[in-house]
């Protein structure tokens, strides 16, 4: 190719490269505007085992069916993680969840990765909002958490301290921040160990893929993937 065809060929390649890029940006949202949000049905706040029986049972289990959980049992575990159980009063006009956090800042996010793509659990409504289509449990970091059928990713959200309802000393302090929310991501880790022990389902809770992750979550920089947990029925 001689001086002259090349630089005419610069240009349309060029096009061609914004083109290409333009259309995956473009099929990516279009996937992801096809995700329509899950209303869970209401969750069940009676039966199981008792508290006693479940922290008895309470173990990690690696082996993970793929088969996929009813919509009542996956309303059941995700209220039961960090859904509302009351209604504001004393909480300076903020509900209360199944877990607690510093100053009630809720400052945890769960990221839901299913089949079909990933969806943000919204508390309030008790619903699934969509995140991304795809499917990426395979950021799980494990190979049997990829085909199980519910990862939940745990995403701190350091904005939310910011907007807290009162401010526990230290809130604005990055290292004190560290210790409320890796803390507040146990409490809510272990909501799910007890409820899985309780139902007869298998969880484990581990590392996760921080590298990647983020960028497909779209996740703004005041937010950070801390870990996962992988559930569903026992292998």
């Amino acid at each position: 190719m001689n001086r002259r065809t090349f630089l005419k060929a610069v240009p349309a390649a060029a096009v061609l490269a914004g083109t290409a890029s333009s259309f995956a940006q473009e099929t990516s949202e279009t996937k992801t505007a096809e995700l329509q949000p899950i209303t869970l049905v209401a969750p069940q706040t009676e039966g199981g085992k008792s508290v006693l029986a479940a922290l008895k049972e309470r173990k990690t289990n690696r082996n993970v069916s793929d088969k996929e959980l009813e919509p009542q049992m996956l309303s059941n575990l995700l209220w039961a993680a960090f859904g509302e159980n009351r209604e504001s009063g004393s909480l300076r006009g903020r509900s209360g969840r199944t877990a607690a956090s510093a100053s009630n800042s809720q400052e945890i996010d769960l990221y839901v990765a299913l089949a079909n793509g990933v969806y943000i659990y919204d508390a309030a409504g008790h619903k699934l909002n969509p995140v991304v289509a795809g499917d990426i449990r395979a950021r799980s970091g494990r190979r049997a958490a990829a085909t199980a059928p519910v990862n939940i990713f745990y995403v701190v959200d350091i904005a939310k301290y910011q907007d807290a309802p009162f401010q526990e000393p230290g809130l604005r302090d990055t290292e004190v921040q560290k210790s409320y929310y890796y803390v507040a991501t146990g409490l809510i880790a272990g909501n799910v160990y007890l409820f899985a022990a309780s139902q007869g389902l298998a969880a484990w809770f581990h590392n996760c893929d921080k590298e990647n992750t983020p960028k497909e979550f779209k996740l703004r920089p005041e937010q950070r993937v801390l870990f996962s947990q992988t559930v569903g029925y026992p292998a």
